[in-house]
């Protein structure tokens, strides 16, 4: 009988030091795998982010679902200003500017080109691909989709919305976005406890409980909440 105790004394003793170990282990590698994986994600905002500000700029509007981003990132162009040389102060103070030289430049007269200091002054304007000018060889439009889906959630999308009608204090229009993804759609893997504690957590501190970039409530510069 005293050989039975011992041994289940033994056991229980043993049990006990097992889950004082995952009590320090299992918070350690939850922190470790979620920063891994948050980093990813924030990498795929702040590239949603670059696509969003410039659909806004050649639509004065951000676009409401990511698949239609996707395509405009896809097949969209964008005008960029090749430029040689530039205005000094005296040409500027003699009421010179950028599109004055253009002209100048533009007309073709050598001798108003050469009396108006602007030999070797360029400007030029050209269209390239905008996955290639925002992304340079990170995507291609084989794989540009994979952007929008949130890394290690099993395929799900990152969440979106929009607020294009929003006025600020004096009455103007601010064009707003936001893009999430919640804790739940990357961490669910991992241990339930350490997952729930950190949306309480986030909830108590009025915080949204996962990684956003942008705001459809205010204008807060687009910012991402891990900035």
């Amino acid at each position: 009988m005293k050989t039975v105790v011992k041994i289940l004394l033994g056991v229980a003793i043993v049990f006990l030091v097992y889950l004082c170990v995952m009590s320090i282990v299992t918070p350690i590698q939850f922190e470790n795998t979620r920063t891994v994986r948050e980093r990813a994600i924030v990498s795929h905002l702040i590239d949603i982010r670059a696509a969003q500000l410039e659909y806004k700029d050649q639509h004065n509007r951000f676009v409401s679902d990511l698949d239609s981003l996707v395509d405009f990132v896809k097949t969209g162009k964008k005008k960029i200003v090749l430029k040689e040389g530039t205005l000094t102060d005296a040409q500027l103070e003699a009421g010179l500017t950028e599109a004055k030289a253009v002209r100048i430049v533009n007309r073709g007269n050598k001798r108003e080109i050469e009396e108006n200091g602007l030999v070797g002054f360029r400007r030029d304007t050209t269209e390239v691909d905008v996955i290639t000018e925002l992304y340079g060889n990170k995507y291609t439009r084989d794989n540009v989709a994979d952007m929008v889906v949130i890394p290690c959630s099993g395929g799900k999308k990152f969440g979106i919305k929009v607020n294009n009608e929003y006025k600020n204090d004096i009455g103007i229009r601010v064009p707003l976005f936001e893009v999430t993804a919640p804790y739940q759609s990357y961490l669910s893997d991992l241990d339930r406890q350490e997952m729930l504690n950190l949306i309480d957590k986030a909830r108590q501190m009025d915080k949204y409980a996962g990684l956003r970039v942008g705001s459809v409530e205010a204008p807060n510069n687009n910012a991402g909440n891990w900035e």
